[in-house]
């Protein structure tokens, strides 16, 4: 029996191997998973949700470069190397853009950018505020390669940072829709009777309910925020989950395994677990994929709504929701941009789904 599986799986795996858009996608899958674990140091800003507003650089296209002053905070910020990794740098220093600077009497005079070519307000400040008056090391140019939000926020940073909720939303979803659907799936189909009957009725008032809606009813209950919106999709996704659980199960319960182990005296728990659940992993895993798709475009839907992940956090959806109308306003791309990370990310998940449900289809 080991050999057989171990044949069956090293044949599914050559059959996806074989699957040019499997593999590319799966590909894209990973790098975006790296990207959102390490955002902080891929991203220009690495500043807590990459939140360093400028105002006067608001709205600029892609490659917009300005000189960018800093002046040295005298706070000090004590962050281990982990929390800055994860969480970014909790940066105190204040970053101001300029069209120039000159030094006179131990003071830098500098000038503030202000578009539209007009002049800006020259300003001052003393030498002594730069560690060793060394003042070129706090000056430097600086490129915004997706250029800058509304917010004058650079918008490849917070694109890098956004894509964590995106990608690690449907992981949880996943998990918790696994949790509750495997449970109730395999209580209604190895039991049947009443017990089945019960929990049909449960799916089918669950499933009657539009998703969007019954997210939006979880996520008001447990209140907006970033954990709330996890746990609120995760809940909605279970139907289909049990579901599949429950087929999988009325037809494995009468397998001649299953029959065996009954006879040998196996508990009803050690049968489903150790017996009829590892041979219906296939459709899981599928679905399971799906699903990851399916929780990335419901939190990008509640995020454009606005009750998603809350501001300052960068969100796709939420990017979306801030700059949908600059579309007509000459600037698409500020609303293109997060649409087209999301579109490649789902098709991504869509096309390792299509390619694990050919891979594992023995049929075939």
């Amino acid at each position: 029996m080991l050999n057989r599986n171990n044949s069956l799986t090293s044949l599914a795996l050559q059959k996806f191997k074989r699957n040019f858009w499997g593999v590319f996608s799966l590909g894209i899958i990973v790098c975006i998973g790296l990207v959102s674990i390490l955002a902080y140091l891929f991203a220009p800003d690495d500043s807590m949700n990459a939140n360093q507003m400028h105002l006067s650089i608001h709205s600029k296209p892609p490659g917009f470069e300005v000189q960018m002053l800093t002046i040295p905070s005298s706070i000090e910020s004590e962050q281990s190397f982990l929390s800055k990794l994860f969480f970014g740098v909790e940066n105190t220093n204040t970053e101001i853009p300029i069209q120039s600077f000159k030094v006179l009497n131990n003071e830098l005079h500098y000038v503030e950018y202000t578009s539209d070519g007009l002049q800006g307000i020259e300003k001052q400040i003393p030498l002594e505020r730069f560690p060793n008056s060394e003042y070129n090391n706090y000056i430097e140019n600086r490129t915004f390669i997706f250029g800058t939000d509304k917010y004058g926020r650079d918008y490849l940073s917070r694109i890098l940072i956004g894509s964590r909720i995106s990608f690690f939303i449907g992981f949880i979803a996943v998990f918790i829709s696994l949790v509750v659907g495997l449970l109730m799936g395999s209580l209604a189909g190895y039991y049947g009777g009443k017990v089945d009957a019960v929990i049909m009725w449960i799916i089918n008032v669950t499933w009657s309910i539009p998703t969007l809606l019954l997210v939006i009813a979880i996520t008001l209950a447990l209140g907006k925020g970033f954990w709330q919106v996890f746990i609120a999709v995760g809940l909605t996704m279970w139907v289909e989950v049990a579901r599949v659980v429950r087929g999988q199960i009325i037809s494995a319960k009468e397998m001649q395994y299953v029959t065996a182990a009954r006879a040998l005296g196996y508990t009803d728990y050690r049968i489903i677990t150790k017996h009829i659940l590892p041979n219906i992993f296939g459709p899981l895993i599928v679905i399971s994929a799906a699903n990851f798709a399916a929780a990335i475009l419901i939190e990008s839907g509640l995020s454009f709504l606005g009750i998603g992940a809350q501001p300052p956090m960068a969100s796709w959806g939420a990017m979306i929701k801030d700059h949908y109308n600059y579309i007509i306003l000459g600037k698409p791309y500020l609303a293109l941009i997060p649409g087209i990370c999301i579109m490649l990310l789902v098709m991504a998940f869509m096309l390792v789904g299509n390619a694990l449900r050919d891979a594992l289809d023995v049929r075939a």
